[in-house]
């Protein structure tokens, strides 16, 4: 009995030796998994910073970059940010890191869908027709990269860490991540002020008188007029034409013309030219075609230069039969 106890003894001593031989390789191997997963989280994230610092520096000092030029590099930059969302959707993903990874991927599905829009409107906002819309746009994508920052910060770097720490590891936390570096660059005027630096111009002024007015509005025929309802009937796609006046004292190239339903996606069209003193107009199909009464909304966009621009837009109140 004596033997058969010590045999036992034995055999749970070396029981518990191996299982707690195995619980230490496997929290050794999870404890390597989630370093390895914040080590390549940061390269991804020095990265960023790094194509980051090159954009802004461009857009803040130019030097002597052509439009050509300065296009390529930002379509350049686009590609990077683009890189790094891939990287991103490749990553090994320890099972605790799950809810961190989901809110990293929007970050930077967020940062190359901004990136990525930008380059697409940076030949537009370089250019003479359609630059002030353009410019726009552009500042309008650096709302979306400074949403990117803050689920970043308040989201992914906290729970990654936070998971780090809960395992016992030390020195691997991830670092922080801003795209945006200044909140200036949030400012429509901040990116057109850079931008017309890279495109010859100095302060995205232009001399002389220079603006636009709505003129008259109809819809397959039938006038519109702001607070009196207008019915349209018949079975063929509205079109809506639409008069622009030029006001100023210089011809205005690439005037955009845009119609909306109900505050929905936006319709445009543009006119090649106006000259000065003159009326043009541009005929725009609203697709798919709206029934009852919907609201339909009037603008066209201001030219540089132009100081006023409250009649450059109206609504109007149209019942389809």
């Amino acid at each position: 009995m004596l033997r058969r106890g010590l045999a036992l003894g034995g055999g749970l001593v070396v029981l518990i030796i191996v299982v707690l031989g195995v619980k230490g390789c496997l929290d050794a191997r999870a404890h390597r998994e989630l370093s390895d997963y914040a080590r390549n989280v940061t390269e991804i994230v020095e990265g960023t910073e790094q194509t980051s610092k090159r954009f802004f520096a461009k857009l803040e000092e130019p030097g002597n970059l052509s439009v050509t030029e300065f296009t390529n590099e930002v379509n350049a930059d686009s590609s990077a940010m683009s890189g790094y969302a891939s990287r991103v959707d490749g990553l090994s993903v320890p099972g605790d890191m799950g809810n961190a990874q989901n809110s990293l991927e929007l970050v930077y599905e967020l940062r190359a869908s901004a990136m990525e829009k930008i380059a697409a409107k940076m030949s537009t906002a370089l250019g003479d027709q359609g630059s002030t819309k353009a410019m726009g746009a552009v500042a309008k994508q650096m709302q979306v990269l400074l949403a990117s920052d803050v689920v970043y910060e308040e989201v992914v770097r906290p729970e990654i860490n936070g998971v780090l720490a809960s395992n016992g590891i030390s020195g691997s936390d991830v670092p922080k991540s801003s795209v945006i570096p200044d909140p200036k660059w949030l400012e429509e005027s901040t990116v057109a002020d850079a931008l017309s630096v890279i495109s010859g111009g100095t302060s995205g002024e232009t001399s002389g008188i220079h603006g636009l007015g709505l003129g008259g509005v109809s819809v397959n025929g039938v006038e519109l007029v702001e607070g009196a309802p207008a019915v349209v009937g018949g079975e063929e796609t509205p079109e809506v034409e639409v008069q622009v006046e030029n006001q100023g004292e210089s011809t205005e190239n690439g005037v955009s013309v845009s119609v909306s339903v109900d505050g929905g996606s936006t319709l445009e069209e543009s006119i090649e030219t106006i000259a000065a003193g003159e009326t043009s107009s541009v005929t725009i199909p609203l697709t798919p075609s709206p029934s009852g009464s919907v609201t339909l909304e009037i603008e066209v966009e201001t030219v540089p230069g132009e100081k006023v621009s409250s009649n450059n837009q109206a609504s109007y109140t149209v019942t389809f039969e």
